[in-house]
């Protein structure tokens, strides 16, 4: 891999699930404008190239630290000058942070310090504001007449240096922060509800955050087995990975009541977990616990961890205390180690991460044949072959799926795999059945829902999807782009085109490199006689897929029905799309 001395810039939108929550679609196409025509020119002018979409925010790079301090002062100053004239409620602030220093490059990806650095300043920057770097600001410091100042040396999260930090609070930026103030805190929800923080990696090594993720994520699975408990989703609450943030905002942020944060520190064959639970209204600490343990009962760690956990809420769930098995997927650290970093490493949904994740699920499964969670991450692993081209990783996926429902039924990753394999194999019915057994066993997992929506789009029933895709948003407050291409997937189905058309172009603003969506939209299109729009979504469908062909759409959309095929088939003849 490549490795250079880059400058990185690291921004996002403050109090973005406040404004989803006020106006979704506003929001949403809100954000996508000010991306394409005041950040993107800007981010060109100034020589540097956008890495990295992530969710509400974007990360860029740029060969000189003066050009990324004045394309970001030149963005702040054009949001500003956006929200003039909007009421206060929506107008739109991001924070931005700037460092120097080495990354590695990864096709068109960027990791390392240089990346996470940037990302930290970013999380302590005021609404409208700019934190650099000392590095950044040495350069900058005598081509500028902005007043930086000098906020001393802070320590931020995974990192093990202190770092020397400069601020440009911004300009005229006092309004956006009224209306962000004035926000009204959301109430919780009547159900016991709780967010679980990505556990602080305190080992030393960026290089150990998987570990801390995976602790971070099987809590979450644990405890959104617990009837009567709203769990919201790992999507949602990694968002504020390596930010500083108050638990009373997080909580209002995703309408929970209580808030779980903690830290892990792995050394040799030991780890210490730490845990405390907080009350989102008052900000007052309910519970508190350290948990010093060898690697080879970590999962007994994490189901007392869970069970205090509940036990602290003294939720009235149904009929008591729930009570659930003892974890029994592996008794090989090693094994789980490798499946923890396969899970992070499948979730970069890069050609390089997807080959890494197989390698460390095979390793896992070597290590210990019977892992199931092993052989339900290698399904995963094929099915994504599969939807970029290779015909025959469909059946390897459905039978390693199949073989860890043998080991292990009971597990919900189990189900994840199965849905989509039966699927795409043209078996609605054991979807269906899947995605169901996926939600009876992790109820509170807002993917299972999702997951069902998207089944019953294609199994001929669409009309269900709207209330299952709302069910997911419930849990997954930042919810990806899918949900609502799932949603107009279904109301093109049901010939709603005009309201389908709006729901797939949110999705497209969310994720512009989605195939599926590119191809809805532009038989949407098709279908409305809005050419401008259809002929341009054509061209985002040969620019990500150039070989596109009727064999993707069909592989893609597996319909039940004949006619839902036809109508998008028809949809795409009608946007000028080639058979």
């Amino acid at each position: 891999m490549e490795r250079r001395l880059s400058a990185i810039l690291a921004a996002d939108v403050v109090g973005y699930s406040r404004l989803i929550r006020a106006d979704e679609e506003g929001t949403i196409a809100a954000f996508g404008q000010i991306r394409s025509t005041l950040i993107e020119p800007r981010v060109q002018e100034y020589r540097g190239r956008t890495f990295k979409l992530i969710g509400d925010g974007l990360l860029v790079e740029f060969t000189s630290a003066a050009d990324a301090v004045n394309a970001a002062v030149a963005i702040q100053e054009a949001v500003r000058e956006w929200n003039v004239d909007l009421p206060r409620t929506r107008r739109m602030a991001f924070r931005m942070g700037i460092n120097l220093g080495d990354v590695v490059i990864d096709g068109e990806d960027i990791h390392g310090d240089g990346v996470n650095i940037a990302a930290r300043l970013e999380g302590i920057a005021p609404p409208g504001g700019i934190c650099v770097a000392e590095a950044v600001y040495e350069q900058v410091r005598d081509r500028t007449t902005l007043p930086f100042e000098d906020l001393g040396h802070r320590q931020v999260k995974n990192i093990d240096r202190p770092l020397r930090v400069w601020c440009w609070p911004g300009d005229g930026n006092a309004a956006v922060q009224e209306s962000l103030s004035a926000a009204a805190p959301q109430p919780p929800p009547e159900e016991p509800s709780i967010a679980v923080l990505p556990f602080d990696n305190m080992s030393g090594e960026q290089e150990q955050a998987y570990f801390s993720d995976g602790i971070s994520e099987d809590i979450i699975t644990e405890i959104s087995k617990i009837p009567g408990l709203m769990v919201i989703s790992r999507n949602s609450t990694f968002t504020y990975k390596g930010k500083a943030t108050k638990a009373q905002d997080v909580c209002r942020d995703l309408g929970v009541r209580y808030l779980l944060e903690g830290s892990v520190r792995k050394a040799g064959e030991r780890v210490r977990i730490t845990a405390q639970l907080i009350d989102g209204c008052s900000g007052g600490h309910l519970w508190a616990e350290r948990y010093d343990r060898s690697l080879s009962d970590i999962f007994a760690v994490q189901d007392d961890v869970t069970e205090r956990i509940v036990r602290a809420l003294e939720f009235k769930l149904v009929n008591g205390p729930h009570h659930r098995s003892a974890r029994v997927e592996t008794d090989n650290p090693e094994a789980y180690d490798c499946v923890l970093r396969g899970r992070e490493q499948y979730r970069l949904f890069s050609k390089v991460g997807n080959s890494a994740a197989r390698r460390l699920y095979g390793r896992a499964i070597e290590l210990d044949p019977n892992y199931a969670a092993a052989y339900s991450g290698l399904s995963e692993t094929y099915m994504n072959d599969w939807f970029h081209g290779e015909p025959e990783a469909l059946d390897r996926a459905f039978d390693l799926a199949q073989a860890a429902k043998d080991l292990d039924p009971s597990l919900p990753l189990v189900y994840e795999a199965l849905t989509g394999a039966h699927l795409f194999k043209r078996q609605h019915e054991d979807a269906i059945a899947a995605a169901k057994r996926w939600i009876e066993i992790e109820p509170g997992n807002a993917e299972a829902y999702a997951n069902l929506a998207g089944v019953m789009h294609f199994a001929g029933e669409p009309e269900r999807v709207e209330g299952l895709i709302e069910k997911a948003k419930h849990l997954n407050p930042y919810y990806p782009f899918y949900y609502t291409l799932y949603i107009g997937q279904a109301l093109f189905t049901m010939r709603r085109f005009g309201e389908a058309l709006t729901a797939i172009r949110r999705s497209t603003n969310h994720n512009p490199e989605s195939l599926p969506a590119q191809f809805y939209l532009a038989a949407c299109a098709g279908q409305l006689g809005e050419d401008t729009v259809a002929r341009n979504a054509l061209a985002e469908v040969r620019r990500i897929s150039p070989g596109f062909s009727y064999t993707d759409v069909w592989n893609t959309a597996a319909y039940k029905r004949e006619d839902d095929l036809n109508l998008l088939v028809d949809g795409l003849q009608k946007a000028g799309f080639e058979m």
